[in-house]
């Protein structure tokens, strides 16, 4: 009772006081309150819009892009406060991620600042030139494009290569990459990829092949690699060349011929096709032509290095995209009777 009556005497004496602490009492509780509810606000706050790909450049601040993803508008000095209690939200790094539905932007901010850009995906075709290539990478998504598909000779020129003919020298594969990346940069891990392969593969090749180089046998992988139709064909398509080259018959395949004549092929290979002089020609050159005409993938080169054992010299296609095998010409030319012209007997 007496601290009671104490009290009331207090303010009684200091009523301007007393009332200014009341006051301050019930600001601390009200803000306190109301801080509580922005933080839990923003801890919870869904992100707006669908899962998407979002570009940060470099110096965009955490408060810009809490304001910007939020669902609803959010309150920037609360946010500014909220970030200087989660500091490890703050750490933006700029480059393009993905951002999914359902997440929070507590979420989407730990994502920057940890840097984990999205990763997209191209895929390099077996059986293209150079120039394909690059026209894959033109078309890829968030590839820097630098490259024209005509511009082979800035690719040798950037990558240092000696060959004046780089096709064959990349390997079809299917490479990850950030946004921004260069198509240039891409080919040289191509480029880099086909070296460590072939020179793995060559240290691991079937004894007494008729190839002095690794090059000799990228050259022939090439060759198969525009012959096959069929997987499982790949390493007999390469027994028929390896016979032949053993025997001193020429290749004479057809996609050389191709090659050899480059844009006057129309989709038909002419007998002025055959006959054309050229050091593609294996219907008129003895052995290999000289450099790739193709980019051959790790199958085709595995292929060339260890082909199948077999005593076949002809093979010819019989639809489906696989291919009748002889191992003398008048097998074979009845199997281009029968698959070729139509005719039985």
């Amino acid at each position: 009772m007496r601290l009671l009556a104490s009290c009331r005497v207090c303010w009684r004496r200091h009523p301007l006081r007393n009332a200014l602490l009341l006051s301050a009492f019930l600001a601390l509780t009200v803000n306190a309150f109301w801080a509580h509810y922005e933080f839990s606000r923003l801890d919870q706050m869904p992100l707006k819009g669908e899962g998407r790909y979002i570009t940060i450049k470099r110096g965009t601040s955490a408060r810009q892009l809490v304001a910007d993803l939020a669902l609803e508008p959010v309150s920037p000095f609360w946010t500014a406060v909220w970030l200087k209690l989660h500091p490890e939200l703050g750490q933006i790094k700029s480059g393009t991620y993905r951002i999914e539905s359902g997440w929070l932007v507590s979420h989407a901010l730990v994502l920057f600042s940890s840097g984990k850009e999205a990763l997209f995906s191209v895929t390099l075709i077996e059986g293209g030139r150079i120039e394909d290539f690059i026209r894959t990478l033109n078309q890829a998504p968030y590839v820097e494009a630098t490259l024209d598909p005509d511009d082979a000779d800035v690719v040798r020129s950037e990558l240092g290569l000696e060959q004046e003919n780089i096709d064959g020298l990349f390997l079809p594969e299917t490479y990850s990459y950030t946004a921004g990346t260069r198509d240039i940069d891409i080919l040289r891990r191509a480029h880099r990829h086909l070296e460590e392969y072939l020179q793995k593969s060559w240290q691991g090749r079937d004894p007494g092949l008729p190839y002095k180089t690794p090059y000799e046998a990228l050259i022939m992988a090439s060759i198969i690699e525009k012959e096959t139709g069929k997987a499982d064909e790949r390493a007999l398509i390469a027994s028929v060349f390896i016979n032949r080259m053993r025997k001193g018959m020429r290749l004479q395949t057809d996609p050389t011929v191709i090659y050899g004549v480059k844009d006057r092929y129309d989709g038909n290979i002419r007998r002025a096709d055959l006959q054309d002089d050229n050091p593609y020609n294996t219907y008129l050159i003895d052995g290999l032509p000289p450099t790739p005409i193709a980019m051959p993938g790790k199958a085709a080169i595995h292929a060339a290095l260890h082909p199948k054992r077999s005593n076949y010299l002809y093979f010819v296609a019989k639809g489906g995209g696989a291919h009748h095998f002889s191992t003398s010409l008048d097998e074979h030319n009845r199997a281009v009777r029968r698959y070729i012209l139509g005719k039985n007997g």
